[in-house]
């Protein structure tokens, strides 16, 4: 293909040479262990300690649970892509580093645009989350103080200390910032186990009759024009609280839960031996947070009836902790709040892991300034690691934090698609690669990862689409303002020598 194309591809061989430049080199440290702590660190976060509840009350009812199980399966078809994909380009960069090797350069684009819109505003949302759980723990301490100050513009100092004690942490080096998400997601783990343990003596069988609530127009999830979901709006069906539908739809929301996973993916570079470890981190630890949030639902939706659970009309969401104090169980208010503190805290960090790794693999390529990949003493990106700090904090800061989950939900969705798709892509044009992992059942698994992850993009709501489409659109502007023209690869060609297909030893080519 000619060098100017938009769909050139950037060859395996190539994007794998790359990691050896002196100047732009990651320090491979992490292991098996490292990367599942990472995947249980930010999948274990603000989805638990908040959608649970809300989700069953206003939607779902106890079968909030199977659509945590739903959830847990279009996320593990995609994980299967992800593992291998990451097992055969071992390169930062995750879906956007897969894309340039099999759909071309635009679509990596697009790709790491989008990832952009999951990480940093996941970043910025999940730091005010903590915020506001930091002023909530010192309240319980009996420290009335107020992260948030400011009469017109408020400046919320909680989020802004987190986000620079966890730059801090990444520049210093990924290996001490899993040794951080180590510790405090044990604490975290902890929190989730007690709560399991803790509530199952409050577990009243009759709490889960009728399992599938009988379906009721309109409710706290009705929505009406581009407020509802785009399944109901191009069906022109009006959607129902409860019901096989609600408990579909609350499967779209839950997911949130489910986000992060995909990071693990970005780390491949840094890994002592990426083609067993990353497979092992991702589907580990999303094996792990599965098992626990399907406790978890059916712990809290069988120790108070779900129509309690429902959000008021003043607003206020339940929460884990609101289950406990309807049965008496007051302190373990406090214990909770702490561990969604701990929980939210690796979230924040591995998110911003993730920002900065794919945008170091934009600048390396070119596609955005090539000194931001220049890596420091400490064999991380640093330059890209300060600002990505920086724009969050920015963010975090002294814009609110609004309804973003949907936002991050539909560009990680997307991505999900675009991997999948890519797996059957690499597979048919590229046979001859060294898998370390392979995805089962090729095509139907790919296949059905798309299916599910449309479905789910299609009870996202309308008005989500339209922000999602208005910022692809901003990244199109910018790639063929600056990035087209600046491209490595563009600038090359496609004549370059390329190394010999990585093909083990003894290994057969083929599917």
């Amino acid at each position: 293909m000619p060098g100017n194309g938009l769909w050139r591809t950037k060859s395996i061989e190539q994007s794998i040479s790359d990691t050896d430049e002196p100047d732009t080199k990651l320090r491979k440290d992490l292991t098996a262990w490292d990367l599942t702590v990472f995947g249980v660190a930010v999948v274990i976060g603000a989805g638990i300690f908040t959608l649970t509840a809300s989700t069953a009350g206003n939607i779902a009812g106890p079968s909030v649970s199977l659509s945590f199980v739903l959830a847990a399966i279009a996320c593990a078809l995609a994980a299967l892509c992800y593992a291998e994909f990451a097992s055969t380009v071992p390169v930062a960069g995750s879906a956007y580093t897969f894309s340039y090797a099999t759909f071309g350069e635009f679509a990596a684009w697009i790709i790491g645009w989008d990832l952009v819109l999951e990480f940093a505003v996941g970043s910025a949302a999940v730091a005010k989350g903590w915020s506001a759980y930091l002023q909530t723990t010192l309240g319980l301490m009996g420290l009335d103080v107020k992260t948030e100050v400011g009469d017109g513009l408020k400046f919320d100092w909680g989020a802004v200390l987190l986000v620079a004690v966890i730059t801090t942490l990444l520049v210093v080096g990924t290996k001490l910032s899993s040794r951080v998400s180590a510790v405090i997601t044990a604490i975290k783990v902890a929190v989730v186990l007690l709560v399991i343990v803790l509530g199952i003596g409050y577990i009243k069988a009759e709490n889960y009759s009728p399992f599938i609530p009988p379906a009721a127009e309109g409710g706290p999830a009705a929505h009406t024009g581009i407020e509802q979901s785009l399944f109901s709006l191009i069906t022109g069906y009006s959607g129902s609280t409860y019901g096989v539908l609600g408990m579909l739809a609350a499967a779209s929301i839950v997911f949130f839960a489910f986000i992060g996973f995909d990071v693990v993916a970005t780390t491949a570079e840094e890994t002592k031996n990426p083609q067993k470890a990353v497979p092992r981190g991702i589907l580990g630890s999303l094996a792990i947070v599965t098992v626990l949030y399907v406790a978890v639902t059916l712990v809290i939706t069988g120790m108070v009836p779900y129509k309690e659970l429902a959000t008021q009309p003043d607003g206020t969401r339940a929460t884990l902790a609101s289950a406990f104090a309807q049965n008496g169980v007051d302190w373990a208010a406090t214990v909770i709040s702490v561990g969604a503190l701990a929980g939210l805290t690796t979230v924040v960090m591995v998110l911003m892991l993730g920002q900065s790794r794919v945008l170091f693999a934009m600048s390396r390529d070119g596609l955005l300034p090539r000194k931001l990949a220049k890596t420091g003493s400490h064999g991380t990106p640093t330059r890209i690691t300060i600002i990505v700090g920086a724009l969050v904090a920015v963010a975090a800061g002294f814009f609110p934090a609004g309804k973003l989950e949907e936002m991050v939900n539909v560009g990680t969705l997307f991505a999900f698609i675009l991997v999948s798709g890519g797996v059957l892509v690499l597979r048919k044009t590229r046979p001859d690669l060294s898998r370390g992992f392979r995805v089962p059942l090729v095509p139907l698994v790919p296949i059905l990862a798309i299916l599910a992850c449309l479905w789910l993009m299609l009870n996202l709501t309308a008005l989500t689409w339209i922000r999602f489409i208005i910022w692809m659109a901003l990244g199109v502007v910018v790639y063929f303002v600056y990035s087209r023209r600046n491209s490595v690869l563009g600038k090359t060609g496609d004549n370059k020598v390329e190394p010999e297909p990585v093909v083990k030893q003894g290994e057969e080519p083929g599917v």
